[in-house]
């Protein structure tokens, strides 16, 4: 996501003015934290149940919107790529002048090589998905239909939200005093920033692309290197709460709920610990964004305990928030990234992986090795169970589709649970990566995505012999 903030004068309180180990602070310094912060956990980390399903705020207020508009929204959303690709190649075609400046609004149009031609692609899917027009195995209902129809209402109401809640969450302090608490935790388990917990707790109560949304903004902040915003967006961004709740109930085993999602959780972990120290993700620098530089120093000065640091360093942070107009501005520019730039990759990526499981076998192919190892494991239907295993790259819940026909509820059971942590879809959190800048390409997500399955398969079989069946 762009971000149009001017973080160097953040960064520059965070690493230095210590000479005073207690300074004073006036009451309207710790409430410029404190409400700010309280809103965004209100939204984003404060789990609630409405009808019986367990979400967040944010997520009601996208849903809300969702219900209200859902007639409309596919035809909205047809609108912005269609106009998205088309203001894209009058700026690459005919360089008008406004294209010289140098902007965010600039930066959105004006999409440079493959990317543009992707934008180009999303709009043409999604118009021949809107009228039902040109080759079938563009607008089926299972391949462009589940794109348009699905997937896009929920990415422009559910985004709208994010990027108009997001900085209470990380721009008033809450991020530093959480990461300065759980520092010790993330550091020697996981290698990375205390802050970088915060990405994992809105994943998990919110969605998988709010993590990814956090990880790389606090990326092109500063405030994460190369390899920690790698690790943070391929590790943590894990499926929430309500995501995992509908996948249990989709392939029958919401009467298994809180084992399975403890399986995950369990798996998760193992899969967060192991996976960044093995190639590619071992291999990123710990440098930082150059346009940023290096915002965060995570060491406890003298004089100072985990909690009182971590309140210093809040307050610090609350005192260079941006002024609502400055805020207004950047919603409305991530909105529109997102809108007008995260859409037709989305439309265009998600359709041809969607198209490649309904009209070929590729998948099937590709799962053959997997056939041995699912034996090995003493699991059911082996052959059904196998192209599972790979065709959750496509989408996330593309693996409960084709188990839920699955007989066997062990099966069933090790399916969903390696589906929710594999992590790395390209539908939308794999665009969402691939358009960041955060330096993963395609090769390495799908090499990532494959050691998480290796990784995690076997610790769900083993829980799901020994503990739940």
């Amino acid at each position: 996501m762009n971000q149009h903030l001017d973080q160097q004068e953040a960064g520059s309180l965070l690493l230095t003015d210590r000479d005073d180990p207690h300074p004073k602070h006036s009451l309207t310094a710790y409430l410029k934290f404190i409400i700010p912060s309280l809103i965004g956990i209100l939204f984003f980390l404060t789990p609630i149940v409405v009808d019986g399903k367990v979400t967040i705020g944010m997520g009601v207020l996208a849903d809300m919107l969702k219900e209200a508009a859902k007639d409309y929204l596919p035809a909205f959303a047809t609108s912005l790529l269609v106009i998205s690709a088309l203001v894209s190649l009058y700026a690459a075609l005919l360089k008008p002048r406004w294209t010289q400046r140098d902007s965010t609004l600039v930066e959105i149009f004006t999409p440079k090589g493959i990317w543009l031609w992707l934008r180009v692609v999303g709009a043409a899917f999604a118009a021949m998905t809107m009228f039902q027009v040109g080759p079938e195995w563009v607008w089926n209902r299972n391949t462009g239909g589940v794109m348009l129809l699905d997937l896009t209402p929920v990415l422009i109401t559910f985004f709208f939200f994010a990027a108009i809640l997001l900085p209470f969450l990380v721009d008033f302090g809450f991020m530093e005093f959480i990461g300065t608490l759980v520092r010790n935790v993330f550091r020697k388990i996981f290698r990375l920033p205390g802050r970088s917990s915060i990405d994992a707790v809105a994943s998990w109560l919110g969605s998988g692309t709010v993590g990814v949304l956090i990880t790389t903004q606090q990326y092109e902040q500063g405030f994460y290197s190369k390899r920690e915003a790698a690790v943070i967006a391929t590790n943590f961004s894990i499926a929430s709460i309500a995501f995992s709740l509908l996948i249990s109930s989709f392939i029958g085993l919401d009467h298994l709920f809180v084992p399975f999602y403890l399986t995950v959780v369990v798996a998760g972990l193992v899969a967060a610990i192991i996976t960044p120290r093995l190639p590619p993700l071992c291999w990123k620098k710990d440098e930082y964004n150059e346009s940023a530089g290096k915002q965060i120093k995570e060491e406890l000065p003298n004089g100072h305990s985990l909690f009182s640091w971590g309140l210093e360093q809040a307050v610090r942070r609350a005192a260079t928030a941006p002024s609502p107009g400055a805020l207004g501005k950047t919603c409305l520019m991530n909105v529109t990234d997102i809108w007008f730039g995260l859409l037709p990759l989305v439309m265009a990526i998600g359709t041809v992986s969607l198209a490649l499981t309904e009209y070929t076998p590729i998948f099937t192919w590709l799962s053959y090795p997997f056939i041995p190892l699912l034996e090995l494991l003493q699991l059911p239907e082996a052959h059904a169970a196998a192209p599972t295993m790979l065709v959750g790259f496509a989408d996330m819940f593309l693996p409960a589709v084709l188990g839920k026909g699955i007989e066997s509820e062990l099966t069933r059971f090790v399916v969903a649970c390696v589906s929710l942590t594999q992590l790395i879809y390209m539908s939308e959190v794999g665009v969402l990566l691939l358009k960041s800048k955060i330096p993963l390409n395609l090769l390495e997500l799908f090499a990532i995505f494959i050691l998480r399955t290796l990784i995690t398969l076997p610790i769900i079989a083993l829980i799901a012999h020994t503990l739940v069946f």
